[in-house]
């Protein structure tokens, strides 16, 4: 039989379930149900990332990431403290190793100002060794308020107080279709399929299929890059909190750095590899409806082109641990391959615009009907209850909530 709400909200990984809420909590009355494709909440994206709650120092002033990541910050620490989800202001240190990052750390500071992130310092190598002694650069910019949680852990708490609040969270309930009937949007979740007055689309890896199901161009692709990690073995001693490299900003990710993990133990990566699947945790993984879609997107083959050299080179890495070491090298000198084992990875979920380009900012598209959350890379976990905030201020306004 099918049940019938206000909102169905499709994904329950972090921005679903924060979504869910913040709506919630500004409009009790209203009936939600989370319907996640997984056993678990927080399966994907959520539960494989590296768990830091950053500080937003890399994003453009004035952005969706800039504004929804440093108020982020605050509402997530808070809503540790609240559910007694543990986590750690550990701090970060992002270094230049050479004189030409200088001028790109140079603006991740003036950046992090005009973002108002307090406790930002530009620092020298003398003052870098006493944070992170194995550490080498001409200058680093030190983060304080860097801090490192598990995101799974926060998920399962946001669903045990939704619960808890009455909210029905449906696992194992994947969408394979949407069609809508009047003033209702009916949804084909297996054996869980409902009726609602108004969508959320929070799929992640999925959120361009979810859209199109619900009859929306979202005008982008998700193209899936697979991050790979290394745990450093526990005898390791050349790292004490977090150490990132300077970004190239021509590309969204944060290159191979450093990370402390909330239950112990570090971890080094990611790379950046294109997966052949949108859940391609591993190399062998290959799907062909993923793929098939891939290759049928022109906005794939001129993001190739554009990018072969770095993706050639991603490649490599992912095969070769001495490329891998060499890079890490850069940071911390004195890091060999017997210092690594095999870690984890995860899958992120890029958007990419027709004509190649990545998609920079968080996107959100709204419909008569819906919110789309389109692209939703980190910060999306640390940014995550503040994202919630900015959907259910949009779905008052779209839905007309009481």
């Amino acid at each position: 039989m099918e049940s019938e709400f206000d909102i169905a909200v499709v994904g329950g990984g972090i921005v679903g379930l924060a979504s869910a809420l913040a709506i919630n909590e500004r409009y009790p009355r209203c009936s939600l149900t989370v319907l996640e494709k997984e056993p678990e909440v927080g399966s994907h994206q959520t539960g494989h990332n590296s768990g830091v709650i950053h500080a937003g120092i890399y994003y453009k002033p004035g952005s969706y990431k800039a504004m929804l990541c440093v108020e982020g910050v605050r509402l997530m620490k808070s809503f540790c403290e609240e559910c007694g989800v543990a986590w750690e202001a550990c701090g970060k240190v992002i270094v230049a190793t050479d004189g030409s990052e200088l001028a790109r750390l140079e603006e991740l500071y003036r950046r992090g100002v005009a973002n108002g992130i307090s406790g930002l310092e530009l620092i020298g190598a003398d003052r870098l060794r006493e944070i992170e002694p194995h550490a080498r650069a001409v200058r680093a910019l030190l983060s304080p308020g860097t801090a490192i949680v598990d995101f799974k852990e926060v998920a399962e708490a946001m669903a045990r107080r939704l619960t808890a609040r009455g909210v029905s969270i449906r696992t194992g309930a994947p969408v394979k279709g949407i069609r809508r009937a009047g003033t209702l949007q009916h949804i084909d979740a297996d054996q869980s399929s409902v009726a609602a007055r108004f969508l959320l689309n929070c799929a992640g890896l999925h959120a361009d299929h979810v859209a199109r199901m619900a009859g929306v161009d979202p005008g982008v692709s998700i193209i899936p890059f697979r991050g790979e990690y290394y745990n450093l073995k526990p005898e390791c001693r050349l790292v004490r909190g977090l150490i990132y490299p300077v970004p190239d900003p021509a590309f969204p990710f944060l290159g191979v750095h450093f990370t402390r993990r909330i239950r112990g133990g570090y971890e080094a990566g990611p790379n950046a590899v294109l997966a052949f699947a949108r859940e391609g945790y591993r190399k062998s993984d290959i799907s062909l409806a993923d793929l098939g879609s891939m290759l049928s997107y022109p906005g794939f083959w001129i993001m190739g082109l554009r990018y072969w050299r770095m993706g050639a080179y991603e490649y490599y890495r992912s095969f070769s641990r001495r490329a891998f070491v060499r890079a890490l090298s850069k940071l911390v000198p004195d890091i060999g391959e017997h210092d690594l084992c095999e870690g984890g990875s995860g899958v992120r979920a890029q958007s990419v615009t027709p004509d190649g380009s990545f998609v920079d900012d968080f996107k959100i598209v709204e419909s008569a009907s819906a919110v789309h959350v389109l692209n939703a890379p980190s910060p999306a976990a640390t940014a995550s209850l503040a994202i919630g905030q900015h959907i259910a201020r949009l779905a008052a306004d779209r839905f007309d909530l009481k």
